[in-house]
């Protein structure tokens, strides 16, 4: 990054307000270390929080307070990123838009409310295309108050790891890497919280894409069911599924009923790539009731916008000459600049077209908010903090800009965000 938290600051004028944090009903302890883990069948040393890869599932209750004590006991800096969570700009864990980053040895305190029943997930910050692909990653849930009647409760993380030929973590990271599609992993998995559950059980599926490159496109067998949110946002009505695409830090919720062994299978690549399954144990009578919308989140309603704004992504191997200094850029700059992409008063509401003029596909993550993404009626329909684009695709958003503080807007394709694609947005 071009700009470090010191001059940063000195150039950042009423972008933060003063905000008291809640005091914390529950306090978590979050340990960044290394550790040794089975992958492939193969134990390889890779990241982990507290231990384990994934990191810990949290589980809380929509509006509870919470406070997690990150605690880094790696050799190098670490930060908590908190994706998807509408927090108070101070809490994202973003390298000098938010704090400095966590020396080895030295602990930070993250303290806020979660008002937002979803899934989400948690990750590191810092020199993620790294520290992601070698597994700082974890599921963060919180369940709503009137919870859906279903009989399991599944968080399932899809992840890619790339392995050099001894088997162990590939730690070369090559310019064809970050100038391409990214880093993809040559083995492929699924971690599910559960791993059997009986025919004509009733599910949830909490569907997560942790993976710092890889896009899957998720056909799923042994059930019938429906999409319920996307990124931790609910639907205002079920949608039906063929498939289920998840990009990079994506999110999607399906609740459905169990037929058979629950397999997740990846088609989005020329080969099909079996990624786990859930196995059938036993067999129930299956439930009656009708698939229903979850309780929506109290979000910010639709207005027209006050102010449009167009974000153009470029670069890559064979993509048109930038004015950046990266690999990658947003309007003809790399990483994060000195001056906002916007800057709008506390409130606002923006409608930003995003076209992807580059030869791959992006996944671009705006924090602390989420937006309507314009389909492709000319209507605003999902509400999402990321938003996919293929190959010379455009698309408009809708943001309304209520949480003030200096926030990242990035394409979440890691290796892409570490050679330009990153870049900010100002709420005073």
């Amino acid at each position: 990054m071009r700009l470090s938290r010191r001059r940063f600051l000195a150039g950042l004028s009423g972008a933060f307000v003063a905000t008291r944090l809640p005091a914390a009903t529950e306090r978590i302890t979050l340990v960044a270390d290394s550790i040794d883990t089975r992958i492939a069948g193969r134990k390889i040393p890779m990241l982990g929080f507290n231990g384990s890869l994934p990191g810990p599932t949290m589980r809380f209750r929509q509006g509870q307070a919470v406070g997690i004590t990150l605690k880094n006991h790696l050799d190098d800096g670490a930060l908590v990123h908190w994706h998807g969570l509408r927090i108070p700009n101070r809490m994202d864990g973003v390298n000098v838009l938010t704090q400095d980053v966590i020396a080895p040895g030295r602990s930070f305190d993250y303290q806020f409310r979660v008002r937002d029943a979803g899934t989400f997930w948690y990750h590191s910050h810092y020199l993620s295309y790294e520290q992601v692909s070698r597994g700082l990653f974890g599921a963060f849930i919180v369940e709503e108050n009137i919870p859906p009647a279903v009989d399991h409760d599944i968080v399932v993380q899809f992840f890619d790891v790339l392995l050099a030929k001894d088997g162990k973590y590939d730690e070369a990271f090559r310019p064809n890497q970050f100038s391409t599609e990214g880093r993809i992993g040559n083995v492929v998995t699924s971690y599910a919280s559960v791993s059997s559950v009986k025919a004509g059980d009733r599910l949830r599926l909490r569907l997560i894409n942790p993976s710092i490159d890889r896009i899957y496109r998720l056909r799923l067998s042994g059930l019938v069911g429906r999409i319920v949110a996307f990124d931790g946002m609910p639907l205002s009505e079920p949608m039906d599924f063929e498939t289920i695409l998840l990009a990079p830090g994506q999110r999607c919720d399906v609740i459905g009923d169990v037929r058979g062994n629950v397999v997740f299978r990846d088609i989005w690549g020329p080969d099909e790539a079996d990624l786990g399954d859930i196995a059938v144990s036993a067999t129930r009578p299956p439930t009656p009731e009708p698939i229903k919308p979850l309780p929506p989140n109290r979000v910010p309603p639709m207005q027209k916008p006050s102010r449009s704004a167009e974000l153009v992504l470029q670069g890559g191997v064979g993509g048109l000459p930038h004015r950046g200094t990266g690999t990658w850029a947003l309007n003809d700059s790399s990483g994060l600049p000195r001056r906002p992409f916007l800057s709008v008063p506390r409130g606002s509401t923006v409608e930003i077209s995003v076209r992807n003029e580059t030869g791959f596909p992006h996944v671009m993550h705006l924090h602390g908010h989420h937006f309507w993404e314009r389909d492709t009626a000319g209507t605003f329909a999902a509400f999402r903090d990321s938003t996919f684009l293929d190959i010379g695709e455009q698309r408009n958003i809708l943001v309304t800009l209520d949480n003030p503080g200096a926030w990242m807007l990035h394409c979440h394709m890691l290796s892409h965000q570490a050679d330009g694609m990153a870049t900010w947005i100002r709420v005073a």
